[in-house]
């Protein structure tokens, strides 16, 4: 699992091609979400934007708390919650938009806070029905 989650951190789902067809470099980082390299959102959009593509961001926040102190660990707590909250909606990308880390009567704990993307062809984004068919096709192909 990669160690490297920051506020600009941009997380998608894997599907065949993506790599060649938009030009990615990604890790692995939690099940089939992968850590997109070197790119932050606006670069990221530029490069699917050139390739046809459209990459949306959903104003929905996802936020979740993680108690303790504020630590790589903990960060990759609240992303594995937060990916478990947007399972739902079938998006293939989120966006990681804030990272505090807080303390109540001297107990320390963080919030982490991210907005769903997703990244397809068409320029009106897809019902929810489109996206998960769209993701079953690619956990199909992916074996």
């Amino acid at each position: 699992m990669a160690t490297t989650v920051q506020v600009g951190t941009i997380l998608i789902k894997e599907w065949p091609l993506m790599s060649q067809l938009l030009g990615l470099e990604s890790e692995p980082y939690s099940g089939d979400w992968s850590l997109v390299k070197a790119l932050d959102a606006v670069a990221l959009d530029h490069k699917i934007h050139a390739a046809g593509w459209n990459f949306f961001f959903m104003a929905a926040e996802i936020k979740v708390t993680v108690f303790g102190a504020l630590g790589t660990t903990k960060i990759q707590d609240a992303v594995k919650r937060i990916l478990g909250k947007v399972k739902g909606q079938h998006f293939n990308g989120l966006e990681v938009t804030e990272i505090v880390a807080k303390r109540f009567l001297g107990v320390p704990y963080a919030s982490v806070s991210a907005h769903s993307r997703h990244i397809q062809k068409s320029c009106c984004l897809d019902s929810t029905e489109a996206r998960r068919a769209s993701q079953r096709d690619a956990e199909w192909a992916r074996g």
